[in-house]
């Protein structure tokens, strides 16, 4: 086993390990332990009581975070050519159809979040295993299938992210960078942390948010007391 640094050492001593924190104190303290010389992602991961095998509680949605995340995403809009010019005002990175397809079958997938039309999707089938995987493929549940493309295009930039549970019934979401002030971070959380109260399954039994812990990249995981966020 790998012995921990000095640095390692006394960062941890930071964190209470049998302590719930508040989601404000929680952020503060992410920052306080953060050992990166890059601004790096804070993390927040919420266990939820839910079966994601049954397709009721597989929980996936998006958000929109206040502060957005730090991160300028790359957007790809799968379209006709009526709207190409829609989706490039819109802020669209790239931006056609039949080109991205072939790039993509090649092995191109240098983009955060693709968005497609309705008329388009039946085109994307032909990559479906190629996107699927990464968590690429337009879906209208996460509203990446929309005729409304330039709507589509500004949320992705203002901040809206897609979350979905993992088969451990965690959910898994950047909130923003070491470089937020606690309040901002705290905000974004309880934006995520909210939507997912509201998503609750009416066929999820027991205590539904079992468990929230946030961190940066590389830092120790910090626990979070669910009683104490009110949504």
């Amino acid at each position: 086993m790998a012995q921990l640094t000095k640095r390692r050492k006394a960062v941890e001593s930071k964190v209470d390990a049998n302590k719930l924190y508040s989601l404000t104190e929680a952020m503060g303290l992410v920052k306080d332990v953060n050992t990166t010389k890059f601004n790096a992602s804070v993390d927040v991961h919420v266990r939820l009581g839910v079966d994601p095998r049954k397709a009721d509680q597989a929980i996936r949605g998006t958000v929109s975070l206040p502060h957005g995340t730090g991160k300028t995403k790359k957007v790809l809009v799968f379209c006709t050519a009526d709207k190409v010019e829609e989706a490039k005002a819109a802020g669209a990175d790239y931006v056609g159809l039949e080109e991205y397809l072939e790039k993509i079958a090649a092995g191109w997938t240098d983009v955060d979040v693709i968005i497609a039309t309705p008329n388009v999707m039946a085109q994307l089938g032909k990559v479906a295993r190629i996107l699927g995987p990464r968590g690429l493929m337009p879906n209208p549940k996460t509203g990446t299938v929309t005729a409304n493309v330039s709507d589509a295009v500004a949320e992705v930039k203002k901040g809206k992210i897609a979350f979905r549970v993992d088969k451990f019934g965690i959910v898994h979401s950047s909130v923003g960078r070491v470089s937020f002030t606690p309040d901002q971070l705290a905000a974004n959380a309880h934006e995520l942390i909210g939507m997912l109260v509201k998503m609750k399954p009416a066929s999820a039994k027991g205590i539904y948010m079992k468990s929230i812990s946030v961190a940066s990249t590389m830092s120790p995981g910090i626990a979070v007391d669910p009683k104490s966020i009110k949504v």
